[in-house]
């Protein structure tokens, strides 16, 4: 066990090209035969993933580098995956923190370099992208130092090294260059720096041994799989442990099947592993994310792994339609329920509870991202369910209401800069700062309860014609700051069961936008589209025409109808109020009303007022 190991992880706010930064590393260490068809992206595995282009869990690799065997954590940068990034530090000994040339530190990468410097790790900053038009890499290294200086970093971690790259094109280099031209070779900057500042583990091999699981995954070959890294101690197939939950929580008996380490992409099975390895084992049934792994003779555990609390909170419960069991495979509230557990083993920033009622859970997370992400996944597997509206969760902090707070960064062009600044004012944002980049675009920072950010997203892009940028990040609980006025628009209703003919839509098309397309079944109570005024309006979408025996003239047989608006799952969960529901099975989302009948809604809301 002389070899020399090396943990790190790569941090960033969302696209500032972690993912492609350590396909390069991959690809430059010799990990990919000369022969070998590698994909772009390749350690996003995942289908949806692949499909949004962002990372959601973090993931391991390994490579080699002059006989040092560095493992590479590549982590998540939305905050609402804020869990798998915690997760990830805790397996490492440094971080490289990239930094985008031309948008500098963003919320994100503040959020995440807090989490890194509170572990005591000393960063690497990579200014990542500086072959791109209007990069500034001197004015972000200076921002940068702020960051960290605000952060309340030490004097060891402001004395960060510097490396600039370009991420896509494969090289780095320590000096700055002429712009447009390429700085240096290849990568070796990167990894020499890694060598240099990362500090390796000086565990003893010797002493009782200490493993602490940080990500779990399944195969249906040998069941449950730990991913941990070794602080201490030697760890062998076959050996007796103890699991433990953390120094207070119990602690059960079991044995190590197989020991296996990361080696490019792969998994290469090992006889032994000691201090520094980050392995994956199998064989223990009672493993979850935080245990410690240690000596039967001298246990040693390590405190339980901590997150932040959730701040959302959404109602899953069984769909009670008229379409209900057509096209999902799971559809019981049992069945909900089951993967909702079997979610929690592996996502540690998320919490599910029963509530009084009967098929409804109540499911918290990080942000609207996290949750519907798990909506995706699940669709996918053949549950068929209903959601309600995301809703903040609200703390009583010294006798006073508080609610989370958000810090907002938009990246608008000048020309939409008025109509963003007007939709964040109504909604309670309050500006913190504004930088106009001097060609023609502006960054926004405000801070705005997080009640004001649910369903923002479709206004803001409507608002920038697509081509703003938004991000957001947790800043704490303040007292609550009133009500916000919700949508701004009603809905149409369909007052009948039935399937949707063009003749009806021809008719509803001066009403507003429709969510439905001719032949699309429907059913009393559900949302057909968005009424062009302020109130729901119920409406007769199945009716045909009525045909007798006199000839007209055809003109009013073409019949020209707007095309319908795609209803995605973000859309509906960002779109609906608080007395409606999404419906979502595998090969459909529908928006529906939570009572169905007119009389009902009216006594509801009477009842409310």
């Amino acid at each position: 066990m002389t070899q020399q190991i090396r943990n790190i992880a790569i941090i960033a706010h969302v696209d500032h090209g972690k993912t492609t930064m350590v396909d390069q590393l991959l690809r430059q260490s010799g990990t990919f035969a000369e022969h070998e068809k590698v994909v772009d992206t390749v350690m996003d595995s995942n289908a949806i993933e692949r499909e949004r282009g962002i990372t959601i869990l973090a993931k391991n690799c390994a490579v080699s580098w002059e006989g040092t065997h560095i493992n590479i954590v590549d982590t998540p940068g939305h905050a609402d995956f804020g869990g798998e990034v915690e997760r990830a530090l805790s397996m490492v000994d440094g971080v490289v923190l990239l930094i985008d040339a031309q948008e500098g530190p963003m919320p994100q990468t503040r959020f995440v370099t807090k989490k890194a410097l509170a572990l005591g790790l000393k960063p690497i900053v990579v200014v990542n992208k500086v072959d791109k038009p209007g990069s500034k890499p001197d004015a972000v290294i200076n921002a940068a130092f702020d960051l960290f200086d605000k952060l309340g970093a030490n004097d060891e971690q402001l004395d960060f090294p510097v490396v600039y790259a370009s991420g896509i094109n494969g090289w780095t280099s320590l000096t700055e260059g002429a712009p447009g031209e390429q700085w240096g070779p290849d990568m070796s900057a990167l990894f020499n720096t890694i060598l240099k500042h990362v500090p390796p583990n000086t565990g003893d091999p010797a002493a009782p041994l200490q493993l602490q699981i940080s990500a779990l995954d399944f195969s249906t070959f040998v069941g449950r799989i730990g991913v941990g890294r070794i602080s201490q101690g030697t760890i062998k197939p076959s050996m007796d442990v103890l699991v433990m939950e953390g120094p207070d929580g119990k602690a059960v008996k079991g044995r190590v099947n197989n020991v296996l380490t990361f080696q490019g992409l792969d998994r290469v099975q090992v006889t032994e592993a000691g201090p520094g390895d980050i392995v994956l084992i199998n064989g223990l049934e009672d493993i979850n994310i935080g245990v410690t792994i240690t000596d039967r003779e001298n246990p040693m555990p390590l405190p339980m792994l901590k997150v932040d609390e959730p701040t959302l909170t959404m109602n899953f419960c069984v769909n009670t339609s008229p379409l209900a069991g057509r096209e999902g495979k799971y559809v019981t509230s049992r069945q909900i329920w089951d993967r909702l557990q079997k979610e929690l083993q592996s996502n540690v920033a998320l919490r599910v509870s029963e509530t009084g009622e009967d098929g409804i859970f109540e499911v918290m997370g990080r942000g609207e991202l996290h949750l519907t992400i798990l909506l995706e996944n699940m669709r996918r597997e053949g549950y068929e369910l209903a959601v309600s509206k995301p809703r903040v969760m609200f703390k009583e902090i010294n006798g006073e209401k508080c609610e989370p707070m958000e810090l907002v960064t938009a990246d608008v062009e000048e020309i939409h800069q008025g109509g963003v600044m007007q939709a964040l004012g109504l909604r309670k944002g309050e500006m913190v700062n504004m930088e106009p980049d001097g060609r023609g675009r502006v960054r926004l920072e405000y801070r705005i309860p997080a009640r004001g950010l649910i369903g923002f997203s479709n206004e803001f892009m409507n608002l920038t014609r697509g081509s703003g940028l938004i991000a957001s990040i947790f800043d704490g609980y303040e007292p609550h700051k009133g009500e916000i006025g919700g949508r701004k628009n009603g809905v149409l209703i369909s007052m009948d069961d039935g399937e949707i003919f063009t003749y009806a839509l021809g008719k509803l098309d001066d009403r507003g936008r429709m969510f439905v397309k001719p032949n699309d079944p429907v059913y009393e109570g559900m949302i057909v589209g968005i009424h062009s005024r302020e109130n729901d309006l119920v409406v007769n979408a199945t009716r045909t025409k009525q045909l007798t025996n006199f000839r007209v003239s055809g003109k009013e047989d073409a019949i020209k109808i707007t095309p319908p608006i795609d209803l995605t799952l973000e859309y509906g969960v960002d779109f609906i109020d608080d007395d409606e529901l999404v419906e979502i099975t595998p090969k459909s989302v529908r928006v529906r009303k939570r009572f169905l009948k007119e009389h009902e809604r009216k006594k509801a809301s009477r009842e409310a007022a």
